[in-house]
């Protein structure tokens, strides 16, 4: 990202590409298909604008996915008892359902399994960091990872009937029971 946003208007103008970029990839269901063209006719900006804040539209993907890393994983994580596994899920879950509407849109592209890979390493990292010397420790993190992300892709892709709470509590009570 070129410029950072820190005046009103920039950060106004920003939230106006990423929301019309998020309709478009609902609508289209792959980034690729996305032009710069039709982000600027459809948010009513012009190209120099959108330009003075992005290089190209992966850029506007890159920015998603960043705040959701930087948000999901802060460098001074540490879980060692259940409470700070509770605060840390509250946390996550509670990013997700303040930006429920963008990140509905935006896992129904295909390239968001690119993503969801990124966020599945960056996930078993931290885990084994935090989970060590368990039996099959290694088996235990990558299915516990790889079965959480599943849910939220189904969730927001209106794959399962549940809520996002119960979905939280689920993999609440999974993490106690494998790695407490």
């Amino acid at each position: 990202m070129k410029l950072k946003g820190t005046n009103k208007s920039s950060q106004k103008t920003i939230t106006l590409i990423k929301k019309t970029f998020a309709e478009l990839i609902e609508e289209k269901k792959e980034i690729s298909s996305v032009t710069v063209t039709e982000l600027v006719k459809r948010a009513d900006i012009t190209r120099g604008t959108f330009y003075a804040h992005y290089d190209n539209i992966y850029d506007i993907a890159n920015e998603f996915q960043e705040e959701i890393l930087t948000k999901v994983f802060n460098n001074n994580l540490t879980i060692t008892t259940k409470e700070e596994m509770y605060t840390y899920f509250d946390n996550i879950f509670k990013y997700i359902e303040d930006n429920k509407n963008i990140y509905s849109k935006l896992l129904v592209a295909d390239e968001a399994i690119l993503f969801m890979r990124r966020l599945d390493k960056k996930i078993n990292y931290h885990l084994s960091k935090i989970i060590q010397n368990k039996k099959n420790q290694d088996l235990n993190i990558s299915f516990f990872t790889t079965g959480t992300i599943a849910l939220i892709i189904k969730y927001f892709r209106n794959e399962t009937k549940e809520d996002l709470e119960s979905i939280k509590k689920y993999i609440i009570a999974l993490a106690e029971y494998m790695f407490f």
